[in-house]
């Protein structure tokens, strides 16, 4: 179910993955050679096949429009088999929309009030999630409860967290499989169990998942789940899968109404109208691309190593600075990705994470994730096949110390 994380500490750089004709993995995309790019995490990064694969759909598509936009809902149903099978998922419970925001709109669009108007939320869940359990809490005339969620608490202090704040006036659960500010899964296995024998609808934001996770859904109980192609498994931007199961997926329709609204779920979600989505239809190519090339087993592991190796540099480089220590405890870590401490003074909140974020690709030339949780600032590791240990090295080496110059002038 979960790829395993290595307990141990990675001290020896894992070896760079090449492509089949020996040339380094980075060369099957078209990434700015001059910029590092050091955080995939956040909105992926599209190889040059399936860039070519969804330009020759677009060219296809403008060449002759009427014939292509009443064929497309076919196209749509025969990708979805396609992407079900990377998810080990049922097409029939599978349907595409544009990122996991739009599918979680989706169903808080569609979910009516049958008890008090509750919806639990954790205080690791993104941002735009929780605004929009928000709104609908405020439609419901309910409320939001925040579940507090250590950021080292282990799986049962994660599950009561979340349990606690659910309760008979509870109309929904919404937990991150994956959270996105602080690299950690959440119990959502035992989580769904829980909330199937309150009888309490559970949405589980599935974001990062896909491609880091080997098969997401497997052992999960959940009314609806959604979960982004186009971030680990390098798909076009704007594909994501929305996966419901039950009566209630009956009730979900597009954001957008279009002729295919009396269809039943998902086969609606198949027309929409005039909206270009060869992304969905070139997911494949990307995800193929990978799996042919190195084998998705190996470029796990190759992920995790490298995530592993650079949270052990990068924290270190970050301790030096002396005040706080680099390592973070995560209390359920996940492969791929890993926090770091950053000094006092910088990310103290969202608007300073995405501050600091655009002043290293402005001044360092770095394209990094930075985060915060409960007024602390973090960086977020997350490493995919085409990065190497020179990345992180010349983070470590050249740019920690002008960020512990920036901390310091914070002050």
């Amino acid at each position: 179910m979960w790829s395993d994380v290595s307990e141990t500490e990675v001290t020896t750089a894992p070896r760079p993955l090449l492509l089949a004709d020996g040339r380094p993995a980075a060369r099957a995309w078209s990434l700015d050679p001059v910029m590092k790019h050091l955080n995939h995490g956040s909105f992926g990064a599209v190889p040059l096949v399936a860039q070519e694969r969804q330009n020759e759909l677009r060219a296809e598509m403008d060449s002759s429009p009427v014939v292509w936009f009443p064929a497309l809902p076919q196209k749509i149903a025969d990708a979805r088999v396609d992407l079900a099978a990377f998810l080990r998922a049922t097409p029939d419970d599978l349907a595409l929309v544009p990122n996991a925001s739009a599918g979680i709109s989706v169903v808080l669009n569609a979910l009516p009030r049958r008890r008090g108007g509750a919806i639990v939320v954790t205080d690791h869940g993104y941002g735009a999630v929780t605004m929009g359990a928000e709104r609908l809490a405020r439609r419901w005339g309910g409320e939001v409860r925040t579940a507090r969620v250590p950021l080292d608490a282990d799986e049962e202090q994660a599950y009561e967290a979340v349990m606690a704040g659910t309760d008979d006036a509870t109309d929904l659960i919404v937990v991150d499989q994956i959270t996105s500010a602080t690299a950690r899964r959440m119990p959502v296995e035992r989580i769904g169990a829980g909330a199937a024998r309150l009888g309490v609808p559970l949405l589980v934001d599935g974001a990062h998942a896909p491609g880091l996770i080997e098969a997401p859904l497997d052992g999960l109980t959940c009314d609806f789940w959604v979960g982004n192609l186009h971030k680990w498994g390098c798909a076009p931007r704007g594909t994501a899968a929305l996966v419901a199961r039950g009566a209630q997926r009956e009730d979900l329709y597009p954001l957008i109404d279009s002729w295919g609204a009396p269809d039943p779920y998902p086969d609606r979600f198949d027309q929409q109208g005039t909206v270009d989505v060869t992304g969905y239809l070139a997911a494949s190519t990307a995800l193929d691309f990978v799996d042919r090339t190195w084998g998705w087993d190996t470029a796990r592991r190759y992920m995790d190593d490298l995530a592993g190796y650079a949270e052990r540099l990068v924290g270190a480089a970050f301790a030096e600075l002396g005040a706080v220590p680099g390592i973070v405890d995560v209390g359920m870590p996940v492969p791929g990705m890993r926090l770091v401490r950053l000094p006092e003074g910088l990310a103290g909140s969202r608007i300073e994470a995405d501050a600091l974020r655009d002043r290293a690709a402005r001044e360092l030339g770095v394209e990094a994730a930075f985060t915060s949780f409960d007024g602390i600032g973090y960086m977020r590791l997350s490493a995919h096949v085409y990065n190497t240990a020179v990345d992180y090295e010349y983070f470590a080496e050249d740019c920690v110390p002008v960020i512990g110059e920036w901390a310091h002038a914070a002050h």
